[in-house]
């Protein structure tokens, strides 16, 4: 499960999504047995925890910033 909220946290950083836009959580899916992002539900407690102690946003900026430098 950590590498799947790893996974969402990431997105949330590379896609700029914010509270009410874009993926929430994280399920194991009973089909195949990996794990999926989701929209419903309540927001994932790592998810929501790095998002209030401001952490999202230093790691945008720092990757914007990287893409940036990469682009130029």
């Amino acid at each position: 499960m950590t590498l799947a909220e790893d996974a969402l946290i990431d997105a949330w950083i590379r896609n700029n999504h914010s509270p009410g836009n874009g993926p929430v959580n994280v399920y194991q899916c009973e089909d195949c047995g990996n794990f999926h992002f989701t929209s419903k539900g309540e927001m994932n407690e790592r998810l929501k925890e790095e998002w209030n102690k401001g952490s999202i946003a230093r790691s945008r900026r720092a990757f914007d910033f990287e893409r940036k430098i990469k682009n130029r």
